[in-house]
């Protein structure tokens, strides 16, 4: 089994609701969820004027390889209606993975450790929240 975390964000509709079955959806599709933060607002990073965001983390236990996690958490967003009509526009849903294991991956689908984590402080804070430690760490 592997540890990976991963970041949820939403900004359109009901987004604390949207966080809140994204979290359902991730436990039945096979992930165990060990920790989440709490949910913050944010202000949005990059893209078109929209409106701010609710984020949070969570640490999860998988026997996805990263590929198949990245393929689960497209259905779920696809599920709820995601659309990416437009680059960091809004979004009912965006759940991202941030680590998995020591795994580093840079492909055409897929880059882990996200590439953009350490600059966004709605990951930060909210991953600090729940692995303190790994956070310092990644800060090195």
């Amino acid at each position: 089994m592997s540890i990976a975390y991963l970041a949820l964000g939403s900004n359109l509709g009901d987004r604390r609701d949207f966080i809140q079955k994204a979290l359902r959806e991730l436990k039945d599709c096979g992930l165990h969820v060990l920790k989440t933060s709490t949910i913050i607002e944010t202000n949005p990073v990059g893209g078109p004027v929209q409106g701010k965001y609710l984020n949070a983390v969570v640490k999860v236990r998988t026997f996805f390889s990263p590929e198949e996690l990245l393929s689960a958490i497209g259905k779920i967003e696809k599920k709820f209606g995601r659309v990416r009509e437009v680059v960091n526009g809004p979004r009912v849903i965006d759940i991202d993975i941030l680590l998995y294991d020591d795994v580093k991956i840079i492909s055409r689908r897929l880059v882990i450790p996200h590439p953009r984590m350490m600059e966004r402080e709605f990951v930060l804070k909210p991953l600090e929240e729940i692995q303190p430690h790994l956070c310092a760490s990644l800060r090195r």
